[in-house]
């Protein structure tokens, strides 16, 4: 039977399709030549309302009320101005058409390929950890390409990676602490070390983002921050983890940078602070900028454990109490510390039962700072005397109530020696200096959301509230304004803030103990014998009066005896003109 031609519609319908298909193509490329100006414009646009929508994103709540209030502002005078929509809507379209222009960054001639050849190279190091046999199309695998595995990169000026998005297969244990340390540790080593980077896991898109983080300021001196009663800023940290800033000197410059606000008061969640570190990483200098945000507001009781007087500018100030460096003076403050938080708590007690405000004696916040007192610890075992630790129980457990808080601060390696009262009442940490992943969690209870550095600056560190999420910290620069190695304009912005000296008008200085008072005691009669075995027959009759005046700053000392009986108290009481008559 004989074939029958096919039809010449169909026996030419290649030709036609083809030139039907070339038609289309060139009406469609003359379409767009027509219509460029408005795609340009749309594609600005766009661009300019995600810009505004971001901008409007990244300001702070407390700032989004003035920044309304200036739009409105701006859109009612324009709508004032004669011919204002017009030139509003011309200035609009041109913005649009610049931005919406098509931009090619320019490539630096000679670095696509080591750019490759560096993601190439993650991607490799990455196949063991992203791959198994039973996987029939697997995303990595050994001689693979990047380009599905990356679907965004950013490099630096070094050409190093700057950022990161990894997709990784369903199957991966993104869940498990272990298996996303290992990788976050591979990529660390391999887009280059001495840099902090911060991983987001995205596990229900399987995907992994890696972001270098910029240095924080470092520059930031001392200063009167802009804060509310029972605020104390911690430091500063990146603006995507805070949604506050405050504004903030700098010379003639002025910025605002996002603080670590640590609240106190009877309001607090966290009332006490803990500080670890090791020496040399700005713990005493946290403490001497609390300190001075506590002045305003407070008054402080100090007492340094190390001894090596970094607390020297705040003896004698106005709010001070006392300024304590030796284990006597840490006993009998730390004493009346605990002796002053029971009796405000019984003074706020009984004026809730009647009704009543808290007395104004109770409402002034009383600071308790502690600087390495583990040092004390071997002191007084060796004496056999109370280790001051113990004296904290009670500003720790009920100092919330009593408007009491407390500061600790100590070494790092030191953080076993504490007492238990001060691990579980410290629940506002700060960790400063140099840490592993490990000690950063055994301290804050919780690993930091980026990687910690071995070589970091003073004041560098890491800081956590209660349950909060853990933030990069940078303390302001607070050094000892007696040190010589201090810069002029950081010892001028510590002195600025100090408050005047002040002296008690009675002289009246802190109690001793019994064992401190004998040894006083018995230095004194022997230093009284002394002087009469070499004294002169012949006195001038000034004498007595100018001894009379020096000895009563210490006779008071051994009237106001803590816990001594009354009448041991008046046979230890040496007159001060029989101390002057002996003298004679």
């Amino acid at each position: 039977m004989a074939r029958r031609p096919l039809p010449r519609i169909l026996s030419n319908g290649g030709a036609q399709l083809a030139r039907s298909r070339e038609l289309a193509r060139t009406a469609a490329d003359s379409a767009t030549d027509v219509l460029q100006p408005l795609i340009t414009i749309a594609r600005g646009l766009r661009r300019l309302a995600a810009a505004g929508r971001r901008r409007w994103t990244e300001t702070p709540r407390d700032r989004r009320g003035a920044l309304l209030f200036l739009v409105a502002s701006v859109v009612l005078v324009v709508a004032l101005v004669p011919y204002g929509p017009l030139l509003a809507v011309i200035v609009l379209m041109a913005a649009a058409a610049w931005q919406g222009r098509e931009r090619t960054p320019a490539t630096p001639e000679g670095t696509d390929d080591t750019r490759t050849r560096r993601l190439q190279s993650l991607y490799e190091a990455l196949v063991p950890y992203f791959s198994i046999a039973e996987d029939p199309d697997p995303l990595y695998a050994h001689g693979g390409g990047w380009e599905k595995a990356f679907p965004a990169h950013e490099f630096d000026e070094d050409g190093r990676v700057a950022h990161l998005v990894i997709r990784y297969p369903a199957y991966f244990t993104d869940g498990e602490a272990e298996s996303r340390a290992r990788i976050e540790h591979l990529l660390t080593a391999k887009s280059g070390r001495g840099r902090e980077y911060r991983f987001t896991w995205d596990e229900e898109a399987n995907h992994l983002s890696v972001d270098v983080l910029a240095a924080l300021p470092t520059d930031i001196a001392a200063q009167r921050f802009v804060t509310a009663p029972g605020e104390t800023v911690l430091g500063f940290t990146d603006p995507t983890r805070v949604q506050r800033t405050l504004p903030l000197t700098h010379g003639v410059e002025q910025r605002d940078v996002p603080p670590v606000v640590w609240r106190t008061g009877i309001r607090s969640t966290e009332p006490h602070l803990l500080v670890l570190g090791q020496p040399g990483t700005g713990t005493s200098t946290l403490l001497r900028s609390v300190a001075l945000q506590a002045l305003h507001h407070g008054d402080l009781l100090i007492v340094d454990g190390g001894g090596t007087g970094e607390y020297a500018c705040l003896v004698g100030r106005d709010g001070v109490l006392a300024v304590e460096c030796g284990l006597t003076g840490a006993l009998t403050s730390l004493e009346w510390a605990a002796a002053e938080t029971e009796r405000r708590l019984i003074a706020v007690n009984r004026a809730r039962q009647q009704g009543l405000a808290a007395p104004d004696d109770t409402r002034r916040p009383l600071w308790v700072f502690l600087d390495r007192p583990t040092a004390f610890t071997h002191l007084a075992d060796t004496g056999g005397r109370r280790d001051p630790q113990t004296l904290l129980q009670v500003p720790l457990r009920h100092g919330r109530a009593a408007n009491v808080t407390v500061v600790v601060a100590d070494q790092l390696d030191a953080l076993d020696s504490l007492t238990d009262a001060v691990r579980q009442h410290t629940r506002a940490r700060v960790v400063l200096g140099p840490a592993t992943a490990d000690e950063l969690a055994n301290a804050l209870g919780a690993p930091p959301h980026t990687t910690p550095l071995d070589q970091v600056p003073p004041g560098r560190g890491y800081a956590r509230i209660g349950t909060g999420p853990v933030h990069r910290l940078q303390v302001p620069a607070t050094p000892d304004p007696y040190d010589d190695a201090t810069s002029e304009a950081h010892r001028q912005a510590v002195l600025d803030l100090l408050p005047p000296r002040t002296t008690p008008a009675d002289g009246e200085q802190a109690p001793l103990p019994p064992e401190a008072e004998a040894e006083a005691a018995g230095a004194k009669a022997k230093a009284v014998s002394m002087e009469k075995q070499g004294a002169p027959v012949h006195v001038v009759a000034s004498e007595p009066e100018a001894s009379a005046e020096a000895e009563p700053d210490t006779v008071p000392v051994e009237k106001a005896t803590a816990g001594a009986p009354a009448e041991a108290a008046r046979a230890e009481t040496v007159p001060a003109d029989a101390v002057a008559a002996e003298t004679s």
